[in-house]
């Protein structure tokens, strides 16, 4: 596993899937793998967020010793490389592949992307601290590559492509997540915690008048619907403009024009 001491001479090329780490002889604690303790910190992750995580909490909800962990992992950065990988297989990629086109495909991976980090929100701020290239990781960077290639996007455009589609998708079910673990931390639904917050600004008319070259779009927000309805809705939007672009550059970029 990567020791701490190695993560600080070299914090961007660390990783625990780049350990080569000897196999440790005899039997681990009974009962205790780390499949075990990979799912049981997610579902610590899912409930409390990043800054609980601890060895001592993590023993504790399985019920073993924190040394017992030490069997498997050598730091809690390992066991939070190993719980990014693991709901990165949740992306369906036999569902992506499913799609008749680079089209439905992108579609399919772009929401399938946005529901992890909404199940996950403690995901959105590990893609950048860690490397991101276990098994499942890697498989759905390679179908995203895939999907995109298949576009007919020179080669040269396609890194872009998959910029502007998916940092749209991580922005997007970031701030989407967010607002939902904020709401469940006041004790509401999404859309109470919602209809507070407008009101919030709304019931105050000196904020109001400020606002006022957005009061069509305010009133449109307020009226739509459910949060839920309106997340998916501009969701569903954004990503037509996002494969409208790419067909346009792709005819932009064709041999002759």
């Amino acid at each position: 596993m990567v020791k701490a001491a190695d993560r600080e001479k070299n914090p961007a090329g660390s990783s625990v899937w780049l350990e080569r780490r000897a196999a440790r002889t005899g039997g681990g604690p009974a009962g205790l793998d780390r499949d075990r303790i990979v799912a049981a910190s997610v579902r610590m992750l899912d409930q409390d967020g990043l800054a609980k995580l601890s060895m001592r909490r993590l023993a504790a909800e399985l019920g073993v010793t924190a040394m017992s962990l030490y069997w498997y992992v050598d730091t809690k950065d390992d066991i939070i490389e190993y719980a990014i990988d693991t709901v990165y297989g949740e992306v369906d990629l036999e569902l992506v592949a499913a799609g008749s086109d680079w089209r439905e495909r992108l579609r399919t991976l772009a929401l399938q992307y946005r529901r992890m980090l909404v199940r996950h929100p403690w995901m959105s701020p590990c893609a950048g601290q860690y490397l991101n290239i276990g098994p499942n990781a890697i498989a759905v960077g390679a179908k995203i590559q895939e999907t995109i290639r298949a576009t007919g996007l020179p080669v040269g455009r396609q890194p872009s492509a998959m910029s502007a589609v998916f940092q749209f998708v991580y922005g997007y079910g970031t701030i989407e997540s967010q607002f939902g673990r904020r709401a469940v931390e006041a004790g509401m639904d999404a859309d109470d915690f919602y209809g507070e917050s407008i009101k919030a600004f709304r019931d105050d008319p000196a904020f109001m008048e400020t606002l006022e070259p957005m009061a069509d779009l305010l009133e449109e927000r307020a009226t739509h619907g459910s949060v839920s309805d309106i997340w998916d809705r501009d969701f569903a939007f954004a990503l037509d403009l996002l494969v409208a672009g790419i067909e346009a550059m792709v005819a932009r970029e064709a041999p002759g024009t």
